[in-house]
C-alpha cells in the first residue's frame, strides 16, 4: 500500500514564480487541465457505457437472460459507486495526472479481457472489477477543478466539464452499436479499449496537479487579482487532510451532504434506466435495430449538453442554488418517461424525441448535485465528498439494473409489454421521489 501511495503521491510544491510569469501561465494551465480532464473522463465512458448497447447481442449470442444482463449492469454500478467513494478518498491524497492515467489503462485491460471471453462468471468478475477501477475517473477531475477554479466559477466551469459525460456516453453508445453490427459484440469492447490506452498516454502528457506544484499561488489568490510580487505568500502551503478528517469531519457529519446524496440516488435511477435498458426496450418493444438502439443512447447524452451549460450558469447566477435548479429539471423528466410509456410502436421518432427530453433535463441535476458536494465541503475533500454523493447515485443505478432485470425476467415470461410498463412507471415514481427530496434542499447554498 505504501508503494502504491508513493506512486500516486501529490506533486511537490514548487517555489512561487514572479508575478508576470504567474499571470502568463495561470490562464494557459487552467485551460489545459480543463481540456485534459474533459477528454480523459469522456474516454472513461467509452469503456463503461458500452455494455448496455450490446446487451441484446449478449442475450442472443451467449444466451444470457434479462436477469443475467441485469446482474452485469448491477455489479458494475455497485462496484463503481464503492470505487468512486474509496478512490475519491485516495485521489484527494494523490497526483491526478498519474492516478487518472493509471485508471484508464486498467479499465481498458478489463474491456479487452471481457471481449475475449464467453464465460458468464468471468464476465461478472471483469465487469465488477471494471466498475471499481472506473472510480479512478471522476475524483481526480473533481480534485483538479477544485484546485484550479474558485467557488464562484464552479457552476459554470463544471457545466462545461460535465459535458464530458454526454460526449463520452453518447459516443460510447453509437460506437459500440456500430462495432457490434460490423464485426460482432466483442469489438464493442476492443475498439473502446484501444482508444482508452491512447487516452492514458494523453493524460500523462497534458494533465497537471495543483497550481502550487507549478509554482503558482492558490486559485483564491489568483481570482482576487493577485497583487504585486507574489513572493510574500510563498510560505503559504495548503495542508493535505488525513483520511479520518476527510471522511468523518467533512463527509459523515455533514447533514446537507446526506440530503444531496439521497436525492442523487433517485436522480441516477432516472438517468441510467434508459442508458442501461433503453436499447433493449426499443429493440424488443418498438422495433429498433442494434444501430438505432445505440443511437438512442447518443440522443439522450447529446441532448444534455446545452441544458448542462445553461443550468450551470443559472445556478451560479442564483447564488449556488443547485437543489432548486435540479428540482425544476426533474419534473419534465417524469413527464417524458410517461410519454415514452404511452407512445405506441411504429413511432420510433417520437421515442427518440422524448429520450432527448429526458437527457436535456436529467443531466443538469446529475452535474449540479456533484457540484453541490463540492460546495458543501472543503476543496481539500472534494474527491471524498463527490465520491460519497456518487456512491448513492450508483446505489440507485444498482437498484434499477438488478431490480428491472429481475422484473423483466419474472413478468416478461408471461407478458413482455406488461413487464416493461411496470419498469417505466417505476422510473416515473423515482423521478418524483427525487423531486420530493430536492424540495428539502431548495435553500442550500455553497459554504462561506
Amino acid at each position: 500500500m505504501r508503494s502504491l501511495l508513493h506512486i500516486f503521491r501529490p506533486a511537490p510544491h514548487r517555489p512561487l514564480l514572479p508575478s508576470e510569469e504567474v499571470r502568463r501561465r495561470y490562464p494557459r494551465l487552467r485551460f489545459q487541465v480543463l481540456e485534459a480532464t474533459f477528454l480523459g473522463y469522456a474516454m472513461f465512458y467509452l469503456v463503461r457505457n458500452n455494455l448496455g448497447t450490446v446487451a441484446k447481442d449478449l442475450e442472443t449470442g451467449l444466451r444470457y437472460s434479462h436477469d443475467q444482463v441485469g446482474n452485469l449492469l448491477a455489479i458494475t454500478a455497485i462496484t463503481y459507486g464503492v470505487g468512486k467513494f474509496l478512490m475519491g478518498a485516495l485521489s484527494d491524497r494523490s497526483n491526478p495526472r498519474v492516478f487518472m492515467a493509471c485508471g484508464l489503462l486498467l479499465t481498458a485491460g478489463c474491456n479487452f479481457l471481457f471481449g475475449a471471453t464467453a464465460s458468464y462468471g468471468t464476465h461478472l468478475f471483469l465487469w465488477g472489477l471494471n466498475g471499481l477501477i472506473q472510480g479512478m475517473g471522476w475524483p481526480p477531475c473533481g480534485r483538479t477543478i477544485g484546485h484550479w477554479f474558485s467557488v464562484r466559477e464552479r457552476g459554470s466551469v463544471f457545466a462545461v466539464w460535465n459535458i464530458a459525460h454526454n460526449v463520452g456516453g453518447g459516443i460510447a453508445g453509437a460506437l459500440a452499436g456500430r462495432c457490434a453490427a460490423a464485426w460482432g459484440y466483442q469489438y464493442a469492447f476492443y475498439v473502446p479499449g484501444l482508444i482508452a490506452v491512447a487516452g492514458a498516454v494523453y493524460l500523462l502528457w497534458r494533465l497537471r496537479d495543483t497550481p502550487q506544484s507549478e509554482g503558482l499561488p492558490p486559485v483564491e489568490m489568483y481570482r482576487n487579482d493577485f497583487p504585486g510580487d507574489p513572493g510574500a505568500s510563498s510560505g503559504d502551503r495548503e495542508r493535505e487532510l488525513s483520511f479520518r478528517e476527510l471522511l468523518v469531519q467533512h463527509v459523515l457529519r455533514n447533514r446537507a451532504l446526506w440530503l444531496v446524496a439521497a436525492a442523487n440516488f433517485f436522480v441516477y435511477i432516472a438517468r441510467y434506466a434508459m442508458l442501461d435498458w433503453g436499447p433493449t426496450y426499443l429493440r424488443e418493444m418498438k422495433g429498433a435495430d442494434a444501430v438505432q438502439g445505440g443511437d438512442a443512447v447518443m440522443y439522450i447524452e447529446f441532448a444534455g449538453i446545452p441544458s448542462t451549460l445553461l443550468m450551470g450558469w443559472l445556478s451560479d447566477r442564483l447564488g449556488g442554488r443547485r437543489g432548486m435548479v435540479s428540482l425544476l429539471c426533474m419534473l419534465p423528466v417524469a413527464l417524458a418517461f410517461t410519454g415514452i410509456l404511452l407512445t405506441p410502436p411504429g413511432m420510433l421518432w417520437l421515442d427518440f424525441v422524448l429520450l432527448g427530453v429526458v437527457g436535456f433535463f436529467v443531466y443538469p441535476p446529475v452535474m449540479l448535485l456533484g457540484v453541490a458536494a463540492l460546495d458543501l465541503t472543503s476543496k481539500k475533500a472534494v474527491g471524498t465528498a463527490a465520491g460519497f454523493v456518487g456512491l448513492f447515485g450508483y446505489l440507485g443505478r444498482t437498484a434499477q439494473a438488478k431490480g428491472f432485470g429481475w422484473l423483466l425476467n419474472r413478468l416478461g415470461q408471461e407478458d413482455a409489454a406488461c413487464a416493461w410498463n411496470v419498469v417505466l412507471w417505476s422510473i416515473v415514481g423515482c423521478a418524483l421521489l427525487a423531486v420530493l427530496l430536492l424540495a428539502l434542499s431548495w435553500k442550500l447554498k455553497p459554504r462561506g
